[in-house]
């Protein structure tokens, strides 16, 4: 069924990603699917907001993401499965769009915050805007939302 899937996982959120890895390990068992977590940074390189950072900070924050995205990776993944970590810079649903590309991406899980009418109006919603332009199957998890179902042995 799906053979590459893009989860990208917000790691400044303490279980915000939980099931959506969760669904993507379910899916990946189910049709042997290598699995990619993304995570975006913010896009740090622009002349304005590199100015305010020292030389090597770029190079800390994604060694330091790397390592908590490898943790979340190894905590989530069994080891039968094949995975991948990205770390990406830049708006967070076009870049998630060009991973998914980039990849050859059949299935994007993410997760989605619960929001209100409001909030959505002011800041606009990273899986809203995903759903809209993608190209492919994008499941949206919400953090009330179910579980996969355990797999019996």
């Amino acid at each position: 069924m799906y053979k590459q899937i893009l989860v990208p996982v917000d790691l400044n959120e303490k279980g915000f990603a939980d099931k959506a890895i969760q669904l993507a390990v379910w899916h990946a068992k189910h049709s042997h699917a290598h699995i990619h977590l993304l995570n975006v940074l913010p896009g740090i390189h622009y002349s304005m907001v590199s100015s305010y950072f020292p030389p090597d900070a770029v190079k800390k924050m994604k060694h330091d993401t790397q390592v908590q995205l490898n943790h979340f990776a190894e905590r989530f993944i069994p080891e039968e499965l094949i995975y991948h970590t990205h770390i990406a810079e830049g708006k967070p649903y076009t870049t998630i769009l060009d991973y998914a590309e980039r990849l050859g991406a059949d299935l994007i899980i993410l997760p989605s915050h619960k929001r209100s009418k409001l909030d959505k109006a002011m800041l606009g919603s990273v899986a809203a805007k995903v759903v809209e332009n993608s190209m492919i199957n994008v499941l949206v998890v919400k953090p009330q939302g179910a579980l996969p179902p355990e797999d019996e042995e």
